[in-house]
């Protein structure tokens, strides 16, 4: 069971701007990136549901991160079904993010109060998420619909919070184009924790690159 209410890990994505996103099969990586986002400032952190037996990975994750790293928000995300949604929420999921927009996994996650995050991709996709208690849209694929969808959508829909995930950068002017066109939170997964990262067990480094996004964003936040 979440240790966080939907508005506490909503309030985190909002502050932080931040959203990492992960995946491996070896928990021991797993733990080893965890760890290194968290030393560099990131308290939250989307796990991904990919690849055979993924929910066993989650779950030693999930303990780890309870015993290790306090206050550490973890969140699973590429969930389609309800009962996937449901099976990681008692796992202790903090949030739930999905690529479509799925009624039955609002459903489940409203019933527990926990935050979920639906892949939308069109204004009347947004509105529906929206009237199912979304807090957050995910904008999936962030490379094909790009920022100026956003600056569109928050139009006549400033309360809407938006989340690009794909197509974001660490560089300075990507993250710039995303954020000054409204967006609340970038999602970045193997732009930020790269496969080089990864083969050379450079933790050190994804951490000093988490903490140099995590001031850049404060830093473009701040100039609005």
């Amino acid at each position: 069971m979440s240790k966080y209410t939907r508005i506490q890990v909503a309030s985190i994505i909002h502050k932080t701007g931040l959203m990492p996103l992960f995946y491996s099969s070896d928990i021991n990586i797993a733990k080893n990136v965890l760890k290194a986002c968290y030393d560099g400032g990131a308290r939250i952190l989307e796990f991904t549901n990919r690849g055979d037996f993924a929910f066993e990975i989650f779950n030693e994750l999930k303990k780890y991160s309870l015993d290790q790293l306090p206050g550490m928000i973890l969140g699973v995300g590429s969930v389609t079904d309800a009962g996937s949604a449901s099976y990681y929420i008692q796992m202790g999921a903090d949030f739930i993010v999905t690529p479509v927009l799925r009624k039955d996994i609002a459903l489940i996650c409203n019933r527990r109060k926990i935050l979920w995050s639906a892949g939308c991709g069109s204004l009347s996709e947004i509105c529906k998420a929206e009237e199912l208690g979304c807090e957050i849209i995910k904008l999936f694929p962030g490379e094909i619909y790009g920022p100026k969808f956003i600056k569109a959508i928050k139009g006549p829909q400033p309360w809407t919070s938006i989340m690009p995930t794909g197509g974001v950068t660490v560089e300075e002017e990507n993250l710039k184009e995303w954020f000054n066109s409204g967006a609340i939170c970038v999602g970045i997964g193997s732009n930020l924790i790269t496969k080089d990262i990864i083969e050379s067990k450079n933790y050190g480094k994804l951490s000093k690159t988490i903490n140099e996004t995590l001031l850049i964003i404060n830093r473009i936040k701040n100039n609005f």
